[in-house]
């Protein structure tokens, strides 16, 4: 690429060596959750959020089980300063929950930041000025002595405003631009900070440390991180704050790495909303946790209506990619994904107290509101036999042979092959039915009777070709007496039959599905089935449905008129499984 030369580093290594992260293994608790959606989240909107929108969005917040919440920047618009008098003044804090709010280092703005806060019952008033060498040189054009006086001043007027308004108050503050920073530099202004509020044990001070631009890899953060949590003065008495961005893609990684660091709490947005390429994703962060068994204390059980919300309220989307809620990522198009999860879900039945361990399921998506029915597997000309048979037990319960799979899975990828599209389990179970179930013609079943139980003599009644025939034999079982009857009226020659057969629902109507497969005289394995309330007849349907593909060839839907199987198909679904 071009001008490849105009671009270096702009990130600072800590002054000594901060690793000692890389020896831990894992997070083995959860960080304070601090959402920013309503702030940083909520000025990154192409329309922000209204009042009334805003409500909703900070009661869903809560919902989820947010306990520090930043609400706004009250001296930015008469909006933010309203929505934060209307969550004071009517009461809509619930006690456990803590609000935030965020002030540049200037007294025009801390004076009316806390105009905003009065009467409230807790509230932590985050102060930020910008540090990096950047802001310095081209911004404020200050020394680092000007630049630290900013936010020592701010400290000052912010403890000041405090004693001076009713309420409750815990303070923060935050080198902006941090990893644009010198990190000597950035500690010794937090360090200069913590001395004017003196933090103590009933009163901590939270130190946020923003990657405002993402500037480096992960484990450069981390290292930074990691050297400010060593040598921040009253440290037993400040709580470490991480607010990564995205810029590079890596913010949940940053956060990760951060918390090993030391980082103690996280400030984020549902879904990673946010300026540019937007803030660390919590919904993310806190399932990561969750997958290795970490409850990561906030609820995220009904995802896709928290989705659905987050939409309506932001008018963002969330990608069908995007990690755990996205429409699309637990979902297996792939035959050999398909396969193994259909296996993996089986076992899963059996062994249901073992650990989840799924392949290619990270979580059960049902721990978090999603579906198996069509959110696991969904079915293309690349999936295979498992997927299909996936869907159709799932959907449908119907739970094909082994046998039966692989060509019938080839069947239904002809036709997503041939009209180039994604199959619905509706349209999947539409050609099944089409292709095999109680089959008409050219011999159309109509009913049977038996002599005795001697030889089980049959007589059994079709039709072909709109004329009534009466065909009779002997045989074992009244099964092998009827395919007698056939072989022997019809000419048909098949061997090797195989049955098997189970109930659609439960109860005392439930149908039964039954499923025959034979060996033909060309030694081509046919299959057929049969759906009836009595579980006889279910066998006999599926016999004439085997009889009747020997005698047409048995051509599968998707090598010649898959448009019409298809629809034919999905339309006897709706008749035939409806109940």
């Amino acid at each position: 690429m071009k001008n490849v030369q105009k671009y270096r580093k702009g990130y600072f290594l800590p002054p000594v060596a901060s690793n000692r992260w890389v020896e831990k293994e894992n997070i083995t608790e959860p960080p304070v959750w601090c959402s920013v959606d309503l702030r940083d989240g909520n000025q990154a909107l192409i329309i922000p959020m209204s009042l009334e929108e805003k409500l909703e969005y900070f009661q869903m917040l809560v919902d989820i089980g947010f306990k520090e919440i930043e609400v706004g920047f009250p001296a930015a618009s008469e909006t933010e300063y309203r929505f934060v008098r209307k969550l004071i003044e009517e009461g809509l804090i619930p006690d456990d929950v803590t609000i935030q709010v965020l002030t540049q280092a200037r007294d025009h703005i801390i004076r009316r930041t806390f105009e905003a806060l009065r009467g409230v019952r807790r509230a932590i008033v985050h102060l930020y000025n910008s540090t990096s060498v950047a802001q310095r040189e081209q911004v404020f054009r200050a020394s680092k002595e000007e630049v630290a006086m900013i936010a020592v001043r701010g400290a000052e007027l912010v403890k000041k405003c405090a004693g001076e308004t009713e309420g409750g108050f815990l303070f923060q503050y935050s080198p902006e631009s941090f990893t644009g920073t010198e990190v000597e530099y950035a500690l010794e202004v937090c360090n200069r900070v913590l001395d004017v509020w003196r933090p103590t044990a009933d009163r901590p001070v939270i130190i946020n440390l923003p990657s405002t631009v993402q500037m480096s890899m992960p484990h450069v953060y981390a290292s930074q991180i990691e050297y400010m949590s060593q040598n921040l003065k009253y440290r037993e008495h400040v709580i470490l704050s991480l607010h990564p961005h995205n810029d590079r893609g890596t913010g949940v990684a940053d956060a990760e790495l951060g918390i090993l660091a030391g980082g103690q709490r996280v400030e984020g947005t549902l879904f990673g909303n946010g300026e540019r390429t937007g803030n660390v994703d919590i919904v993310t962060l806190a399932l990561n946790l969750y997958s290795h068994g970490v409850d990561p204390k906030l609820n995220f059980e009904n995802l896709p209506e928290i989705r659905r919300k987050y939409e309506r309220l932001t008018r963002m989307r969330v990608g069908e990619r995007q990690p755990y809620a996205g429409d699309l990522v637990f979902t297996a198009f792939s035959g050999s994904h398909q396969d193994a999860i259909a296996k993996g879900m089986k076992y899963r039945e059996q062994h249901p107290d073992e650990p989840w361990s799924v392949p290619y399921l990270p979580i059960d998506p049902m721990d978090i509101g999603r579906q198996y029915e069509g959110d696991i597997i969904r079915i293309n000309s690349q999936s295979g036999k498992g997927g299909v048979a996936f869907v159709l037990e799932q959907n449908y319960g119907i739970d094909l042979p082994q046998e039966m799979r692989e060509p019938f899975g080839y069947a239904v990828k002809a036709v997503s092959d041939r009209l180039h599209k994604e199959l619905s389990p509706e349209e999947i179970c539409g050609i099944f039915l089409e292709r095999y179930v109680n089959l008409k013609s050219p011999v159309e079943f109509v009913r049977y009777t038996f002599a005795g139980e001697e030889n089980f003599a049959t007589t059994v009644t079709v039709r072909v070709n709109g004329e009534e025939r009466q065909f009779t034999s002997t045989g074992t079982g009244r099964l092998d007496a009827i395919s007698n009857a056939l072989r022997e009226s019809l000419g048909v020659r098949f061997t090797d039959l195989q049955y098997r057969q189970h109930a659609l629902e439960t109860g005392s109507t439930a149908r039964a599905i039954s499923y025959i497969g034979v060996t033909d005289g060309d030694g081509r394995r046919v299959w057929g089935c049969g759906i009836d309330e009595d579980i006889a007849t279910s066998s006999i349907r599926a016999l004439f449905s085997v009889v009747n593909q020997i005698l047409t060839g048995g051509s599968a839907p998707g090598e010649e008129g898959a448009d019409e199987a298809r629809s034919a198909g999905a339309a006897g679904s709706e008749s035939l499984l409806s109940h």
